[in-house]
């Protein structure tokens, strides 16, 4: 009751007289100071968000930009494609046939301007038979499985948003993955087991599609003998889609 009492502000003895709604209205009304320290809590809260928004606008847009730029600059895609292939010898006795196969892999180009480099990694099937020219019958067929990484460097002749005309050229590495030798004359054992050459030929861009026909030879001999000189030539043609 003394508490009350002294709170209240009454004289002790007498009544306690009930307290004003007037009082306690001035009792829980914030004062200006707070009113101004509230608004500028609010004020910094909603410049926070609205940085926070900008930033996170800027972020997205450098993300896209950057996209955008990669996309210009790096190409990358899967392609697959058929190859005609012939084992040549200088044996007079026979004349080289050609054999028609496939190819499947992934390619990725770096572009620098009109200039590209462009290396490949492809699984194929390649070979070739040999015809005796005096009985016409078959004495030697290959069947060479490998894997081929091509490290190519390109000309756009005709460079555009939506169309390319190109010329490439460069090293390519066989490497045989499997072999298979029927006949008379050469045998499996004898086959090596990579080779180096070279790729060259041309190529077509439209839009996100690429299309490239190539010649290929190698530098060194397929078979390992002093009696025979034997050397492979492939044509190539393929297409291609570009991923990103």
């Amino acid at each position: 009751m003394l508490a009350m009492t002294r709170f209240s502000g009454q004289v002790p003895g007498r009544p306690l007289e009930p307290i004003k709604k007037e009082r306690i209205t001035a009792l829980v009304q914030p004062t200006d100071h707070y009113i101004r320290q509230q608004y500028k809590c609010l004020l910094i809260r909603s410049n926070k968000k609205y940085a926070m928004k900008k930033l996170t606008f800027l972020l997205i847009l450098a993300v896209f930009t950057l996209i955008a730029h990669a996309q210009d600059f790096f190409d990358a895609g899967l392609k697959a494609g058929l190859n005609t292939s012939k084992i040549s010898t200088r044996i007079s006795d026979y004349t080289p046939q050609t054999i028609n196969n496939y190819s499947f892999g992934a390619f990725a180009r770096i572009n620098l301007g009109r200039i590209y480099i462009q290396p490949e990694v492809y699984y194929n099937s390649k070979g070739g038979e040999y015809i005796d020219k005096v009985n016409l019958l078959t004495v030697n067929s290959f069947d060479l499985k490998a894997v081929d990484v091509p490290a190519l460097v390109g000309l756009k002749l005709i460079n555009q948003k939506a169309f390319n005309l190109r010329i490439l050229a460069g090293p390519v590495f066989s490497f045989i993955t499997d072999k298979s030798v029927k006949g008379q004359v050469f045998t499996e054992s004898g086959l090596k087991d990579n080779f180096f050459g070279w790729q060259y030929g041309a190529g077509v861009d439209i839009l996100f599609v690429t299309f490239d026909a190539r010649m290929q030879s190698f530098s060194t001999d397929l078979y390992s003998s002093p009696d025979f000189d034997t050397n492979s030539g492939v044509f190539v043609i393929s297409l291609g889609i570009k991923l990103f």
